[in-house]
């Protein structure tokens, strides 16, 4: 079985942290990285292929989306999950115009 590389996005190190410790129990997925600087995240997705991102769009600086939409126009873009604490159907569908496939929420298992 192959398995899923992931790279968390989120601006709080310890949400990335516990995502990527409890990520990593599962067999079929592998994280290679995270970060919250929208340069550096930008950078390792472009070299570090992941297949899959897990991002969180609200940030303080407001460039969740930006992210996103950087993201999504790779010349081969991640599978996009983003994260969220608390949803809007607003987001929800400007995620989905800038590129994510699923909208989650940080509560589910």
């Amino acid at each position: 079985m192959t398995q899923a590389t992931i790279y968390i996005v989120d601006e709080h190190e310890s949400v990335r942290s516990a995502l990527a410790e409890r990520l990593g129990h599962a067999s079929d997925l592998r994280v290679i990285g995270h970060s919250g600087e929208p340069a550096v995240v930008i950078a390792d997705v472009r070299k570090e292929k992941p297949s899959i991102v897990l991002l969180e769009v609200k940030r303080k600086d407001g460039m969740g989306l930006e992210i996103l939409r950087q993201l999504a126009t790779l010349p081969i873009p991640p599978r996009l999950a983003v994260l969220t604490s608390y949803p809007t159907e607003w987001e929800e569908e400007a995620a989905t115009r800038a590129g994510a496939e699923i909208y989650l929420l940080k509560d589910i298992d």
